[in-house]
């Protein structure tokens, strides 16, 4: 049975990564940081590393005898009052892994970047690979440039002869979002009733299980040094309401908010949460993300791979149902 290597194993992508590595019965090791919440991998045969990304005694003992390593972790946070451990953790960590991997004679190493790294369109058209920044100066935020920052590493460790194949999964929806996401968030306040009105941009809407399976397929049929876009469908943030209120029976927002109004509002909450320390409830960077359409082509996942991912609305659904079982939606009050 081969062994497997995951971080980020407790998170979202990583939870439906190692059901399908157990379902292919693989042997699966997690890295899981001391404290915690293991709550997405119960239940499952997995072993798990205690430590984190810097710990390269970790990093080494996860990595021994395993054919492939998967690494998954990343701090995914839109705002943070100090980026400077995110930078540590995203592109410090993503070296360690591929470096201890590496060393241990890993047959793949399949990085888990994100579109972040890849430079959004200009216009509302999918773009594919070859859509680059000139440099870290064009990218939104500090998480995006942490990202692209660590996918520029983990290619040119890959140039350098270790077998590392990248992957960049667009916006996934689905089960076992436990914190939740970003675009989770958008789907758990929509449920709540907390979603007045809507801001004119677009997402690639994927299914968290085909973003799973996209990382096993590029880790047997990808090619080392090249990047996979791993999208769904190209949908206007309006669609996407529309299509939860079909399948949760709630009412879509009917208001469109101007961008300038939505940029204002995020200013000054953002520049509050500098001096309170909380999470604003619209960091800035969201709001200047939103307003590019982030739509991206798959074509290449599905040429190489053989990446077919199912409807949008599919995900959506599944996505729903699991939030709706797990609490994380109020039920209406009665009128």
């Amino acid at each position: 049975m081969d062994a497997i290597f995951l971080t980020g194993g407790t998170g979202f992508v990583g939870a439906n990564l190692a059901r399908l590595l157990i379902d292919k019965k693989l042997r699966v090791r997690a890295l899981a940081r001391k404290g915690s919440s293991r709550r997405n991998l119960d239940g499952l045969d997995v072993e798990i590393i205690e430590g984190d990304l810097l710990d390269q005694d970790a990093l080494r003992a996860g990595c021994a005898g395993a054919r492939y390593v998967f690494h998954v972790a990343a701090d995914y946070r839109i705002w943070v009052p100090d980026p400077s451990a995110m930078r540590q953790a995203n592109i410090q960590g993503t070296i360690n892994v591929i470096e201890a991997a590496a060393a241990a004679g890993a047959e793949r190493i399949v990085y888990c970047s994100s579109v972040a790294a890849i430079k959004p369109p200009s216009a509302r058209g999918p773009v594919d690979e070859n859509s680059r920044y000139g440099g870290v100066d064009q990218v939104i935020g500090d998480y995006k440039k942490s990202k692209y920052l660590a996918e520029c590493a983990a290619l040119d460790l890959a140039e350098k002869g270790r077998p590392v194949v990248v992957v960049n999964p667009a916006a996934p929806i689905g089960p076992w979002d436990a914190k939740p996401t970003p675009t989770g968030r958008i789907l758990v306040d929509f449920l709540n009733g907390r979603m007045p009105s809507y801001v004119d941009t677009g997402l690639c809407v994927v299914h968290v299980r085909d973003v799973a399976l996209g990382h096993w397929l590029a880790a047997t049929r990808g090619r080392v040094a090249q990047r996979y876009i791993l999208g769904g469908e190209n949908l206007t943030l309006q669609q996407i309401l529309r299509a939860l209120a079909e399948i949760s029976g709630r009412p879509a927002p009917r208001f469109k908010t101007p961008y300038a109004a939505a940029y204002a509002f995020a200013a000054a909450d953002t520049a509050l949460s500098r001096l309170t320390g909380r999470e604003p409830r619209a960091p800035l960077d969201a709001v200047r993300m939103a307003k590019y359409f982030m739509w991206y082509d798959s074509g290449k996942a599905a040429r190489e791979l053989g990446y077919q991912p199912v409807p949008a609305r599919q995900a959506l659904a599944d996505a729903v149902a699991w939030f709706k079982a797990n609490g994380y939606v109020r039920e209406p009050s009665a009128s």
